[in-house]
C-alpha cells in the first residue's frame, strides 16, 4: 500500500500543505495513523478525482470526451496563421496549437477561462523507482 506525507500529497494535488492538513482535520482525507502523518494512496487518488470532478466545465455541453482540463489561459502566442495557447489547469500545463483565427473567435487571452479537451491514442505512463 502506497502512502504519502502531507507535503508530497499537497504537491500531487496542487494545493498547499495547510489545505491537506485542513482536509485531514475535516475528515475529507484519512491518515494511516503513522508518524509522521501520511495519507493512504488510494484515498488520495479518490480525493483527487473528487476535486477534479468538482471543477466547473464552462462549456455546459454534453460530450463524450473524458480528458477535460478546466483552467486559465496563461499565454497566447500568435504567429501568422497558427497560435500557441497555454492553459494552467491546477498543477497541469496544457498547450494547444490552433489557428490564429480560432484564437480570435474564442477571444482567448491571458486570464480567460478555458476547457482543454485532450484526445490521445498513445499515452505513456511512468512510475518512479522505489
Amino acid at each position: 500500500m502506497h502512502s504519502y506525507r502531507i507535503s508530497h500529497a499537497a504537491r500531487l494535488l496542487g494545493v498547499s500543505d495547510d489545505t491537506v492538513r485542513r482536509w485531514i482535520d475535516q475528515g475529507a482525507l484519512p491518515t494511516t495513523g503513522e508518524s509522521p502523518v501520511t495519507v493512504p494512496g488510494a484515498a488520495l487518488a479518490a480525493h483527487a478525482a473528487d476535486v477534479a470532478a468538482a471543477a466547473h466545465d464552462a462549456s455546459d455541453v454534453l460530450s463524450s470526451a473524458r480528458n477535460k482540463f478546466v483552467g486559465l489561459v496563461t499565454r497566447v502566442q500568435i504567429d501568422g496563421v497558427m497560435a500557441q495557447v497555454d492553459i494552467q489547469a491546477g498543477p497541469h500545463r496544457v498547450v494547444s496549437l490552433m489557428s490564429s483565427e480560432a484564437v480570435r473567435e474564442l477571444e482567448l487571452e491571458p486570464g480567460s477561462l478555458a476547457v482543454a479537451v485532450v484526445k490521445a491514442t498513445n499515452v505513456i505512463v511512468e512510475t518512479p523507482k522505489d
